[in-house]
């Protein structure tokens, strides 16, 4: 009885046609298919609509996600729904599939005659295909023909046919002895990047606010095919070789003995490299370690126009960024009138956000540290600062405030005495920052490919 049902199928193969007497008969659909559905289901989104070709004992409907929409097809009548289709005969069922997000064909493909084809049609569609397929690679030990398939393609050459027709191999996986089940999405055109390796050196390390702020903000500007990896400037972490792009600062200052011979010879190693920081205690600042080391980065985001004005005239490698941690801080308005004092205790390792909405809760903000007096210009009606000194000694001061006014205000403020911000000079620096580093994320994509 078997030897003669194989050999029916056999002739049928012959003929060129599909075995509609096989598939009218409800007992020659196994129950080991259902297993096949439920595995299949777990790849399908939720609220999709679903085209079920080759439906058989429908399954898959029982396993869909939340939302989702059934449309059974087969070359038989399964229930009223059942849009009758012979794939081999008359092609896809048009309306159906473009009325369809997933083209589901399970146990199909070995029974089509010219795959190609159909697979070329879907393709056109655009339609994501989920399908399974037994491939020659994982049942050499069977008689194909006996068992009604009419092609025999290995793994590599049924990835190959849905590649030709414009289609992604999302994802093939082996869910059984004999069959892969294969997500198929359609190509953009565009090749997926290789992954790029970027390094970024910075003071991240530490608990200061700033520094670490600027760690989501580097983050948030690198193309999604970056690879990135992290050092410190003290200590200094060794640079890997062969990197895509190297980091410097992440808009934090550098200044005396950071600006080193390793730091230096870091951007030697690497195809591109850019600068994001400011400078700072500028009088003892090594200003020919500096000036090296912009000699050798592709480009330098300069924090304040005093950095260009000093260090970067007349190079074409250096543009004025702006504090471009204010892209963090949304202007906002305060509403307690007591005084914030922020002093040293921003060294503690405070969660971000709430730092930031605590600062912004106030009308009245006084700072010893740079950045959270930032946020505060973007909330505080008022402010005062006091300079930050070097290692107490009243006349080296940072400077860093003084440029961060004149940016800002186009003038700088007295310490220790409050002043009433104005808030349209702070949102037009924002906007202006804002458009440097949109610049900067764009050169970022190309120069990372």
């Amino acid at each position: 009885m078997i030897f003669d049902e194989a050999d029916r199928r056999k002739q049928v193969i012959k003929e060129g046609r599909t075995d509609v007497a096989r598939w009218a008969n409800p007992a020659q659909l196994e129950t080991a298919w259902d297993a096949r559905a439920l595995i299949a289901a777990d790849f399908i989104p939720a609220g999709s609509r679903v085209l079920d070709i080759g439906c058989g004992a429908m399954k898959l409907e029982l396993h869909l996600p939340f939302g989702c929409s059934y449309v059974p097809s087969d070359v038989v009548r399964r229930d009223d729904r059942t849009i009758v289709v012979d794939l081999n005969e008359n092609g896809l069922p048009a309306r159906a599939v473009a009325d369809a997000d997933w083209v589901v064909m399970l146990g199909v493909w070995e029974y089509l005659y010219k795959p190609a084809e159909i697979l070329a049609a879907l393709g056109r569609t655009g339609k994501s295909v989920l399908c399974s397929y037994c491939t020659r690679d994982t049942t050499s030990h069977l008689d194909r023909q006996s068992l009604g398939w009419v092609n025999d393609f290995s793994l590599a050459e049924f990835i190959e046919l849905a590649q030709d027709q414009g289609y992604a191999v999302a994802l093939h996986k082996r869910i059984d002895p004999l069959q892969y089940l294969f997500k198929l999405t359609k190509v953009a055109g565009v090749a997926p990047p290789r992954l790029r390796r970027v390094h970024v050196i910075s003071y991240n390390n530490v608990g200061n606010f700033g520094d670490r702020l600027g760690y989501h903000l580097v983050n948030d500007v690198l193309p999604a095919h970056a690879e990135v990896s992290w050092g410190t400037l003290r200590p200094f972490t060794p640079v890997a070789d062969n990197l895509d792009l190297l980091i410097i600062g992440i808009g934090n200052s550098l200044f005396g003995d950071l600006m080193d011979d390793p730091l230096i010879q870091a951007t030697k190693k690497a195809k591109s490299s850019i600068g994001i920081f400011g400078t700072q205690y500028r009088e003892t600042l090594p200003a020919d370690h500096l000036r090296r080391l912009l000699e050798h980065l592709t480009h330098w985001y300069a924090r304040n126009e005093d950095d260009v004005h000093i260090y970067g005239r007349g190079r074409d490698n250096v543009s004025h960024l702006g504090d471009w941690l204010i892209n963090a801080f949304p202007l906002a308005c305060g509403g307690d009138d007591r005084v914030l004092s922020i002093g040293q205790e921003i060294w503690q390792t405070l969660p971000l956000d709430r730092t930031i909405q605590r600062i912004q809760l106030h009308r009245k903000v006084f700072s010893e540290r740079l950045h959270p007096l930032l946020c505060a210009l973007t909330s505080a009606a008022d402010v005062a600062y006091k300079e930050q000194r070097e290692g107490g000694r009243p006349a080296m001061v940072s400077g860093k405030f003084r440029s961060m006014f004149m940016d800002i205000f186009g003038q700088t403020f007295p310490e220790s005495s409050f002043w009433a911000v104005d808030r349209d000079r702070v949102a037009a620096y924002k906007a202006q920052v804002r458009r440097n580093s949109d610049e900067m994320r764009r050169r970022l994509a190309v120069m990372l490919g």
